[in-house]
């Protein structure tokens, strides 16, 4: 119990000596470009239906995509240990195959061509 205790007060303890430090070393330094309500590098004064790139989009989903690959894969290492390994390793590399094909789908088609 005592154990516990004390690693609980050294927690919030170097929680609190951080969050000190980190107002008092942060510099705040306030001008138009921050304050204006546009954070992501837009001119406030003009259209806001400025046009996008698609590719833009395709990157981001395909991040999404090959992290939720990592997400449905981690728990393999513990399948591995059940009566059946056999069944989980089988849908772990056919969902590998089907990221697979369609990367090299993407790939073929250009998609993950930045630049033009």
């Amino acid at each position: 119990m005592n154990m516990m205790i004390l690693a609980i007060m050294l927690a919030l303890t170097l929680s609190i000596i951080l969050m000190m430090l980190n107002n008092w070393l942060s510099l705040m330094n306030p001008n138009n470009e921050k304050l204006s309500p546009y954070e992501c590098g837009f001119d406030p004064l003009e259209s806001a239906w400025l046009p996008f790139s698609i590719r833009f989009f395709l990157v981001a989903i395909l991040f999404l995509l090959f992290d939720l690959e990592i997400a449905l894969l981690l728990p393999l290492p513990w399948a591995t240990q059940l009566l059946s390994p056999t069944t989980s390793m089988t849908w772990a590399m056919i969902i590998l195959l089907l990221l697979t094909l369609g990367l090299i789908y993407e790939w073929m088609q250009g998609g993950l061509e930045w630049a033009e």
